[in-house]
Order: C-alpha cells, then sequence, then structure tokens
C-alpha cells in the first residue's frame, strides 16, 4: 500500500477512535444523574433527555391529563370530568379540549361580548381549580362576558399562534387576551421542551415552522437510541455559555417578536382586539418599588411603539401588599393571584372600552 492511502486509512481510523470515544463517554457521563443535574440547563437536548427519563414511570407527555397534538406537541385531553391533577385541585375539559367543563357554541350568543386567552399555566391555572384561573375569574367577574381560556402548561408563544389560528379565532372573539411571560421566551428557541413541540425560525425575515408533524411519543423513543450523545452534551454546553454571555436573550427576541407581531396581525384580520397581559410572577409580585423592571419596560415599549394594547398588573398587587395582603412568590399563583390578575384585567378592559361594563348578567343567550 502506497504512503497516502496508508496514511488516509490511519488517519480515519483514528477519527474513528476519537469519536466512539467522545460518543462513549458522553453517553456514560449523561447517564449519571448526578452529573446530568449539573449540565442541564433550558436547551432543547436537555429537555429531551429529561422526558426520555420520565419514562421509566410511564409514557406520557407530561401530565396524564395530556395529549399528543400533531401542530403543538400536546394539548389539554378533552372530555375530562374532575380529574385529580394537583394537590386537592381538579381538571376538567370541554369536549373541544378547553380547561373546564362548559361547552362554548362556535357562534358568538347574541348579546355577548367574548374573549379569548392564550396562555401558559399561569393561564390555564396549574395548582388551582377550574373555576379558580383567571380566566374563568374573569368572566365570573364580567356578566354578559364568555371567556374562553384556551392556556395550556408549557406553551411558548409559538404554539400560541398555531393555537390562535386553529382554534382560538374559530370563535369569533371580540377581544383576545394574550397572558405573556417573558420567560416562555426560551420555549420558542426549542424544538422540545415539555415535549416535542413545532419551532418557527426566520427565512428572509419571515416566519417559517418547523418540525411539523411533531414527532409522537413513539417515535421519539425509537429514534432515541441513535441519537448522539456527544451532539446532546456540546448542545448543552453551548446552551450554557449562551446564557452567560446574553446571546441567548438576542435569539429569544429575535424570533418571539415576530411571532407577536403575526399573532397581532391574525387577531386583527379576524376582526378582534388584540391586548397583552403582562403576567407578573416569582420576584415581580411583591417587588415594593412601583417602577417597571428591565423587562416589562422593554415589553412595554414594544407594545405601545406598535400601538397594541397592554396591561401593567404589578399595581393592583402592590394596593392588596400596602393593605397586609400576603401573595405566594415562589412556584405557581394560588386562587389569591389568578384572582387579582382577573380583576386588573377588567379594570383595563373596562377603561379602554374593550368590553362593555353595562352588560346584564344574563346566560340565558349562551349554550
Amino acid at each position: 500500500m502506497r504512503p497516502g492511502p496508508r496514511k488516509l486509512l490511519v488517519g480515519c481510523a483514528y477519527c474513528a477512535a476519537v469519536a466512539l470515544f467522545a460518543e462513549g463517554s458522553s453517553r456514560a457521563v449523561l447517564s449519571s444523574d448526578d452529573f446530568f443535574r449539573r449540565v442541564a440547563g433550558n436547551d432543547e437536548a436537555s429537555w429531551r433527555l429529561r422526558w426520555v427519563k420520565r419514562q421509566k414511570t410511564g409514557r406520557r407527555i407530561y401530565y396524564a391529563f395530556d395529549d399528543y397534538h400533531p401542530t403543538r406537541g400536546w394539548a389539554l385531553r378533552p372530555n375530562l370530568r374532575d380529574v385529580a391533577a394537583f394537590p386537592g385541585k381538579t381538571v376538567s375539559s370541554n369536549s373541544r379540549g378547553l380547561r373546564g367543563a362548559r361547552e362554548y357554541a362556535v357562534d358568538k350568543p347574541e348579546g355577548f361580548t367574548r374573549i379569548v386567552v392564550l396562555g401558559d399555566s399561569f393561564t390555564f391555572g396549574e395548582d388551582v381549580g377550574d373555576d379558580e384561573a383567571w380566566p374563568s375569574r374573569l368572566e365570573a367577574l364580567m356578566p354578559g362576558t364568555e371567556v374562553l381560556n384556551l392556556g395550556v402548561h408549557g406553551y411558548g408563544h409559538d404554539q400560541m399562534l398555531l393555537y390562535l389560528k386553529e382554534e382560538g379565532l374559530k370563535y369569533h372573539p371580540d377581544v383576545v387576551v394574550v397572558g405573556f411571560l417573558p420567560d416562555d421566551m426560551e420555549r420558542n428557541v426549542v424544538a422540545f421542551r415539555d415535549f416535542a413541540k413545532p419551532r418557527f425560525v426566520l427565512e428572509d425575515g419571515r416566519l417559517a415552522l418547523t418540525n411539523v408533524p411533531v414527532p409522537t411519543p413513539d417515535d421519539v423513543l425509537r429514534r432515541e437510541p441513535y441519537r448522539p450523545r456527544f451532539l446532546d452534551l456540546l448542545t448543552m454546553l453551548r446552551g450554557h455559555y449562551q446564557r452567560r454571555s446574553g446571546r441567548d436573550q438576542e435569539a429569544m427576541r429575535a424570533i418571539t417578536l415576530p411571532i407577536l407581531d403575526e399573532m397581532t396581525a391574525a387577531i386583527t384580520a379576524a376582526g378582534a382586539r388584540p391586548a397583552f397581559a403582562y403576567l407578573p410572577v416569582y420576584g415581580e409580585i411583591d417587588k415594593p418599588e412601583p417602577g417597571m423592571t428591565a423587562r416589562e419596560r422593554f415589553f412595554f415599549s414594544y407594545w405601545r411603539q406598535r400601538g397594541i394594547q397592554s396591561m401593567y398588573l404589578r399595581p393592583y398587587f402592590l394596593e392588596k401588599l400596602r393593605r397586609g395582603v400576603e401573595f405566594k412568590t415562589y412556584g405557581h399563583w394560588g386562587p389569591l393571584e389568578h384572582l387579582t390578575v382577573a380583576e386588573g384585567v377588567k379594570a383595563y378592559l373596562v377603561e379602554k372600552g374593550l368590553v362593555n361594563a353595562s352588560r346584564p348578567q344574563s346566560r340565558s343567550a349562551s349554550p
């Protein structure tokens, strides 16, 4: 064998050996729960591997009340009745998979205002009952108004946009309220979170949908043994670097703002009014200073520039704090926090003339 081919063969063998060593080492270290907890973050590989680990306790999306969905990844299972979900709380859903047992006709009842609400677990009502979630509270506070809760736990703005177009606009809403959390921006840059999900990317400045149809749980598990763990480890390390450097925020905003623009355009084109409710969570709830946080300022500036209605709800929490009310400032909200949001949203909608506060309290026209 001539020197040239021999060197090439040796080089290929060396590269193969290095690749096998890297892959074997990566599989070994990632199989350690302690090591995995140290390196896992909010990147796509970390979320996928967390989901795979959970399959030891039963094959499911995330919660027992979840269903696989081909375009959104997962959705609330329809026709649930008082299913035990959270400590001391149950979940129900109607025939279309909306939170709560109440059915809504596609055609809006005469004389009623209809509000469609989009959001994540804080809108869906994780850790509270059907009637305690803020969309249900809002409906109870506003006679003559129907409020349809399309919140789903774990959703990013990309999934909310698809849900709006696939289902929300069918109900001919007068107003669409988006329960907005900046934390959801992390979900817009991954194709796997609580489960596999769609992801938008920008192509020539326009949104392009990828990872649809979303693979089924069986498909994900079938492919898993063949996924390179070395690439997963690199993805995790890259995620940590991007977070420390601030590049993750740049990437999140680069895709989130076009998604919000598209959401606004779809709502307006359907003849409805868009309104974004910035939901205060964690340290924002009991922040004593009345001024906005940096991320609040960024998004309220964005909404003002585009002429979009936006709700600043933290003052409603501050007013109650001054009266000595204690709020839950960790994890998901409890009933009191949901009620406070509902009161703030109602006050804003009435003040801006988006709903009629004088409608009679009657459901005779409702199905």
